[in-house]
């Protein structure tokens, strides 16, 4: 599909995703070079434009006529789409104005008549199973893109476990938000399902009926513009050991995204999801603020200005600390349409989920399995938290924010499901001073199938310490948290993070992936 505008013609792309317009170190040529493939190129993953979209919406109007509402796309395009989409109209959907602003009533003219929620699950249920079999389809991914909710006040009996939840939604208890009806249904129908909003949608009781019924669930969330950004740029001061004192954010935008947030209580939700985005950089350089005693001081504003729409303005003011009392202050202005950002993060949420639902995986030591059991990854998709501000994690498990590991967990987990070995940079058949000697010891940096199956990880010796192949602590995996059954991780490999006595073994931790042993 292609339009005129007054620049030109521009040609219809997915522009924004990692999955579709992104690329991936490979390896290396015979000469050396780089090799780089997209993504979407390195294992089978679902084709975008084979998605078929459903959905609920407390308003009525048909997708073309929301479409026409947002001002999002060019004038030219939406004649082109508007005969495509002006029969699709959202289902009936869930309105509880205790959880949404007030200024969100007068657009609630197509909702669910019941105000029973354990009979409105059953209504969205429904609605999972008809479009499932009117589509002839393998599978339903539910993502949660309606507007922020205001946190719920948690309390035991009503969030804290499954039975408390279920119990508590057949009691019609007030305090149990529509997003968690939503979820409830999707996991009940064995559908992942994702939050893209901040609110407190994964309760305990909800993440215990997901890893009951074996269902995924991510969030929190989508990262788009500004969070994003910031994780990238606290990470870059933070690593380079530059103290950031003081982060002051401002955003206004004039969407109904924007007219929600200007209600104080969903406003600190959002408020909430944007302010720990830099908590687990903070917490990583102890030379800079001590141990978890000191913090920068952070704040977010948002405001509402009808006139610029969907054309977001953020700002931010980023004061830091150098030597000898010194100070640096990075002033940042960005300008972005926040739902041209976001969708592509939709599609992307959409694509890994289901990929992740195909993928099993067996843990070896020494690269023999005691228990030949394959598993899949916890019902907690960490590995999704590239795509959310506020990324949720499995039991135990590390909150990571920074944007360059978050995206070496995708690249490195990839590579594994490929018999590839993680990326490590290090680059060292450049950087030792006896080349010959690399090649000679080494033989092969770049190993073939037959070389992996002899079982014997390539690895340099530094100061008498033998590097191992797959630790997924340093390649930011984090497989110990992200398998499902984590008692087999430590059975099976006994001590995922290993003493300088066992790194001498010289033996390599490998996982195997759907048949195939992850790379040393």
């Amino acid at each position: 599909m292609h339009w005129e505008t007054k620049d030109g013609t521009v040609n219809a792309n997915y522009f924004g995703s990692i999955t579709q317009a992104s690329t991936v170190l490979l390896g290396t040529d015979p000469s050396g070079k780089d090799v780089y493939i997209p993504m979407k190129d390195m294992i089978p993953m679902v084709d975008p434009n084979n998605l078929v979209v459903d959905g609920w919406d407390i308003s009525g109007a048909s997708i073309a006529e929301a479409m026409k509402r947002a001002k999002v796309l060019d004038y030219n395009l939406q004649t082109q789409l508007i005969p495509l989409m002006k029969d699709m109209r959202p289902r009936k959907a869930i309105f509880d104005s205790e959880f949404i602003a007030a200024n969100q009533s007068q657009r609630a003219d197509n909702v669910i008549e019941s105000h029973d929620k354990w009979t409105q699950i059953g209504l969205i249920r429904d609605d999972i199973r008809e479009f499932k079999c009117k589509h002839n389809l393998e599978t339903i991914i539910v993502l949660w893109t309606a507007n922020t909710e205001r946190f719920m006040d948690l309390t035991d009996g009503i969030h804290d476990t499954v039975d408390s939840l279920i119990g508590a939604i057949k009691r019609n208890e007030a305090e149990i938000a529509p997003s968690v009806l939503y979820a409830v249904a999707a996991i009940l129908e064995k559908c992942t399902f994702i939050n893209g909003s901040p609110q407190n949608t994964f309760i305990p009781g909800l993440i215990d009926l997901a890893e009951r019924e074996g269902v995924f669930i991510a969030g929190d969330d989508f990262k788009s513009g500004q969070t994003k950004f910031k994780s990238v740029l606290v990470d870059f001061l933070v690593s380079a050991g530059i103290k950031p004192c003081s982060i002051v954010s401002y955003n206004h935008l004039g969407n109904n995204d924007g007219l929600n947030l200007s209600a104080p209580k969903q406003f600190r939700s959002k408020e909430i999801s944007k302010s720990n985005v830099v908590d687990d950089m903070v917490a990583s350089n102890q030379v800079l603020y001590g141990q978890g005693i000191e913090k920068p001081d952070h704040c977010v504003v948002i405001k509402y200005v009808p006139y610029v729409a969907d054309s977001k303005r953020a700002m931010d003011e980023y004061v830091s600390e150098l030597m000898l009392g010194g100070l640096n202050t990075i002033v940042v202005h960005n300008t972005c349409q926040d739902s041209l950002l976001a969708s592509p993060i939709i599609l992307d949420l959409t694509i890994l989920a289901e990929l992740c639902q195909r993928v099993t995986f067996q843990l070896h030591n020494n690269c023999v399995s005691t228990s030949g059991k394959y598993q899949s990854f916890n019902s907690v998709l960490s590995l999704l938290s590239y795509l959310c501000k506020a990324p949720l994690v499995e039991r135990g498990g590390r909150v990571v924010n920074a944007l360059f590991k978050q995206r070496a967990s995708i690249e490195n987990i990839l590579r594994a499901l490929l018999s590839l070995p993680p990326l490590n940079h290090m680059d060292l058949e450049y950087k030792c001073s006896d080349r010959m000697q690399w090649h000679e010891e080494l033989k092969h940096p770049i190993r073939s199938d037959k070389q992996l199956e002899s079982k014997q990880s390539i690895a340099p010796i530094t100061n008498g310490i033998t590097g191992i192949g797959i630790e997924c602590k340093f390649n930011h995996m984090d497989l110990e948290y992200k398998c499902s059954d984590r008692m087999q991780w430590h059975e099976e490999l006994k001590h995922p993070i290993r003493s300088d006595k066992q790194l001498e073994s010289k033996q390599s931790i490998a996982p195997i992936t759907n048949g195939i042993t992850g790379g040393h």
